[in-house]
Parts: structure tokens; C-alpha cells; sequence
């Protein structure tokens, strides 16, 4: 079985070689072909000084050299940085400066825009253009060594002189999307991305029949994971980028998908749609994380493609994934994020650390291999969200150290959790603590709606307000009156909106999943002040 992150994807006896591993656009490539780009690429990176354990970054859409980038970087020891694509220059220098990396991998028209950034940043010593020409001479660029695609492999030598490395060494920085302050840089080992990989193809039950269509960034690790749970199964992977929700629908029908995974904002959009009934066919499951999927997006999804079974999934960056459901259970527990993922567990505490009795909210604690390493450049952010698991067995004289989540939740008599919400989103109003998910669903469920994000805006007598901003596809007016009406009769009135904003659209982060915070800081500034 693999170990290291670059052993993904190779060739096996039980497997030909002629599988396709990855599709984009209209074209293809075997495993034995990527397997070769590999060890080419990795000879490359190592004949332009990567050193072991220095880092890599790549600032590109998805595409073949994406791909093949992330696993050669890994074959020559480095650590590989997937930049999300749709981040500004000022937002990638921050990155690069951050985890202090020395070669990028990039396009010649994205450089153009990045020239001005990384002139500041003398630890960047060569930058690869996948381009096979490039005219551009970059003059502002002169200290660093700029190679296009060709030259760069010309550098691959016959000999190759790769560095040990085990599963404990640092494989890839994950940036998380922030919403305040800078980003995090989330340090995962090989031991951490091999341990997702086979712990998702496993009760997804992945095998290389399966063609999975990744439409979500590489640079988050949802993304990431689905890509390497294809390379472990020798399934084929299909890249996209999209730029309408149709046409992913378009894609699932066209290249027989059979796993498709999304976060919630997405979902939402596709959930209006019309699917071919020939997808029912192939679409053997369909996966979400990154936030709760509201009920009426999960029913009308299931009736689109009712042969094909739906996963919820909760986690988070730094343990990657915490819990799911199983498709048997969304009937029976449609409010539940499931139970803990095979080889791991979940823990809910009170603020002492004390166990939390069934049902009475408390933090989620993750333990396990998925475990990641800290943030990178950042032992305060580390310490606070790193620490060691209470309770620890006497005699033990390192402490186990386990992910502190910040989520609220229950967990029932059965094992089963339920999210409550974020610690940092919970709105504090008339002394009540108000999850801001509960309301969104009562908000939701009125089918008024395609979208709505709730917040906590500052008042000077109750501390804060519950505000809903909410966006529509359906139609030019909503019925705010109406959508106060529902919330009157299903909630209490400590939990009902104060106030409906009105967006045409809701902001995204990177990752596609809705900006709460922007919107949080937006509310404040401009509507109650």
C-alpha cells in the first residue's frame, strides 16, 4: 500500500496501465504515461535546486501539469502549494512570502500580473512557465531563472538523485480561505493526504471504474482529496473548471460520471436545474462539504437523480474530514453530519474538557491520522487550535494532540452529531445564543429563496440583531414580509430575523463557499452605523 503521496499513482499489477487517469477537455492520459511525467518532472525540479522539504507553489487552473506537478514536487522531496486560481496577486505574494517558497509554477499570462509581487521576494529563485513558447522577457524578473515548459524538461536527467523521505516529512501547504485576518497555511504530511485518500475511497467505495469530475480547487482539500482517492483507486479523474453551473450538469452527462462532490453554494444552483435522466444511469453517489446542505436542495437533488446515493460529509481543513452519514440514514436523520470517518474519532466536550453528555451542545474534538501538523509561520494560531486531548490515560508522557474544531454540536444516545454552528458565528441577542444555521433552514425551507446567510449585526441594547441576506434566482422580488411570517411561526422570537437584506448574489470565498464573514463586516459597517 502507498505511504508517501507520489506512490498514489503508481502503476500496480491488479491494474493496467492503460487506465486513463486523468481527463481534461479532449484529452486523456494513461497512468503509465502519468507515471513517466512524474519521474520526468520530478528529475526536473530537482536539476533546478529544489531541496528537500523546500517549498513549491503552483498558481495554475487544472490541468495536466497541475496535476503531474503535484506529485513529481513530491518525488523530489519538496513541499508542493497549490494556489487557488482565482486569487489577486497581492493574495498569492502573501502566500509565497509566507511559506517563504523558491520555485513557481505558473502560466506567462498570470506572471504578467504577478511581476510587480514577486520582485519582492528573493527567496524565489526560478519560476516554470508550462507555456512551450514565451516571447515575454519579464526584465523586472532578471534575478530569477524563468524556464517555459521545454526547457524545464530538458533539465530531467537520466540519473535520478531523489532524497529519502518518509510519510512523517511535510507534503503540501493548504491555504485556507480566511476570512479574517491573512490565510492560514494548513501543513499536511504524506501520512496525512494518504490516510484521506484511502479513508474516503473507502466507505465512498472508489474503484477504478469509477470517473470522478472534479470541479472543485485543488488548493482546497476537499478538491485535493478527490484527486488523490482517484490516483489510489486507479479511477479516472476528470478536470473543470466551470463557468456555469449548466455546465457541469453538461459534463456529468457527457463523460459518464459516476462520483460528483460539491460544497452547499454550488449545490444550491444545481439543484435548479434540469438533469438529463440518463445520468441516472451512471451517477453512482454525489458527496457535500464545506457547510450544511439545506433539506429542500438535498430532496430536490435526490428526485433528479434518485439511483444515486447522497453523502453528507462535515470537516475541516485541518483534519480534512471529521464524519459522514450514510446514504441509508438521510431519511432517518436528515439533521445529522453522521459519525466519525473509519479511522478516526470524534469527541464532544464542554469548555472544562469534560465528555458532554447525549444531546447537550459542546465542542467537536477530531483525533487521528488526519490530524494535521500546525499552521505554517504560525505557533499562536497553532496552539490555539492544536492542543492536547483531555482525559489523557496516566502514564502516557506525550499528550496526544487532536484538533479543537471551534463547532458546536450534539451527538445522540447512538453515536449520531448534529451541527449546532460555529463558535465565532454564533449570535449572541437578548442573552440567547442563536445558531445561525437553524435559522438559514427555517429561511430556506420557505422556498423563497436560493440563497441566505444570517448574521449577528451589533445593538446597542439587545448586543446584536439577527439579520438575513438573501438572494433569489427565481425572481425579481422576494417576499420579505413573508419570509418574517414563516420565521414568526417556526422560530421563537428571540430567533427571528430583525432584518431582510436583499443581494442580486452573495459573495464567495476562493473555495466557491459563501463569504459569511465579508458579509459580516459589510452589515456592520454599512447598515448599523
Amino acid at each position: 500500500m502507498p505511504t508517501l503521496v507520489h506512490h498514489l499513482a503508481d502503476l500496480t499489477d491488479d491494474i493496467s496501465s492503460d487506465g486513463i487517469a486523468i481527463i481534461h477537455k479532449n484529452q486523456s492520459w494513461s497512468y503509465s504515461q502519468i507515471s513517466e511525467l512524474i519521474s520526468r518532472q520530478a528529475k526536473a525540479f530537482s536539476a533546478i535546486n529544489l531541496q528537500k522539504q523546500q517549498r513549491a507553489a503552483i498558481f495554475l487552473p487544472k490541468q495536466i501539469e497541475t496535476v503531474v506537478s503535484f506529485l513529481a514536487i513530491s518525488r523530489a522531496g519538496g513541499i508542493f502549494v497549490p494556489i487557488n486560481p482565482l486569487l489577486k496577486a497581492a493574495q498569492v505574494g502573501y502566500i509565497l512570502g509566507d511559506c517563504n517558497v523558491q520555485v513557481l509554477v505558473t502560466s506567462n499570462s498570470r506572471l504578467k500580473g504577478l511581476t510587480e509581487t514577486l520582485a519582492c521576494y528573493p527567496d524565489l529563485h526560478t519560476i516554470v512557465l508550462v507555456d512551450t513558447n514565451v516571447k515575454d522577457n519579464h526584465q523586472a524578473l532578471s534575478d530569477k531563472r524563468i524556464l517555459n515548459w521545454g526547457e524545464f524538461l530538458k533539465l530531467s536527467s537520466e540519473k535520478e538523485n531523489l532524497p529519502l523521505i518518509i510519510d512523517a516529512d511535510v507534503a503540501a501547504i493548504l491555504y485556507t480561505s480566511g476570512s479574517t485576518g491573512k490565510p492560514k497555511g494548513v501543513i499536511l504530511s504524506h501520512r496525512n493526504i494518504v490516510a484521506g485518500a484511502k479513508t474516503v475511497a473507502e466507505y465512498l467505495k472508489i474503484t477504478s471504474d469509477d470517473r470522478l469530475l472534479a470541479v472543485l480547487p485543488f488548493s482546497f482539500d476537499y478538491g485535493l482529496n478527490q484527486l488523490m482517492s482517484a490516483f489510489l483507486k486507479k479511477a479516472c479523474c476528470i478536470l473543470m473548471d466551470y463557468l456555469l453551473p449548466r455546465d457541469v450538469v453538461k459534463a456529468v452527462s457527457k463523460e459518464m460520471v459516476t462520483g460528483l462532490a460539491a460544497v452547499p453554494s454550488l449545490w444550491i444552483q444545481l439543484a435548479q436545474l434540469e438533469w438529463p435522466k440518463e445520468i441516472n444511469n451512471h451517477l453512482r453517489y454525489m458527496t457535500n462539504s464545506g457547510g450544511k446542505m439545506p433539506k429542500s436542495v438535498l430532496i430536490a437533488l435526490r428526485n433528479s437523480v434518485p439511483n444515486s446515493d447522497f453523502f453528507l460529509m462535515y470537516g475541516l481543513t485541518e483534519a480534512f474530514r471529521s464524519t459522514y452519514l450514510p446514504p441509508d440514514q438521510l431519511d432517518n436523520r436528515p439533521d445529522s453530519i453522521g459519525k466519525a470517518i473509519p479511522n478516526a474519532e470524534v469527541i464532544v466536550v464542554r469548555e472544562d474538557g469534560s465528555l458532554c453528555s447525549p444531546h447537550e451542545p459542546g465542542e467537536l474534538l477530531h483525533r487521528g491520522s488526519l490530524v494535521a501538523m500546525g499552521y505554517w509561520n504560525d505557533p499562536a494560531g497553532t496552539t490555539e487550535r492544536f492542543k492536547p486531548l483531555p482525559s489523557l490515560i496516566q502514564g502516557i508522557p506525550s499528550p496526544e494532540i487532536v484538533v479543537w474544531s471551534g463547532d458546536t454540536v450534539t451527538m445522540d444516545e447512538e453515536g449520531y452529531l448534529y451541527f449546532v454552528g460555529r463558535k465565532d458565528d454564533m449570535i449572541k441577542t437578548s442573552g440567547y445564543r442563536v445558531s445561525p444555521t437553524e435559522v438559514e433552514e427555517i429561511i430556506y425551507a420557505s422556498g423563497l429563496v436560493s440563497e441566505v446567510v444570517v448574521l449577528g449585526a451589533p445593538d446597542s441594547q439587545l448586543g446584536q440583531i439577527i439579520v438575513a441576506v438573501v438572494t433569489s434566482e427565481k425572481s425579481q422580488h422576494i417576499d420579505t414580509k413573508l419570509i418574517i411570517s414563516i420565521c414568526k411561526k417556526k422560530l421563537p422570537g428571540f430567533m427571528v430575523p430583525a432584518h431582510i437584506e436583499v443581494l442580486s448574489f452573495l459573495p464567495k470565498n476562493p473555495n466557491g463557499k459563501i463569504d459569511r464573514n465579508r458579509l459580516s463586516i459589510d452589515f456592520a459597517d454599512i447598515l448599523f452605523n
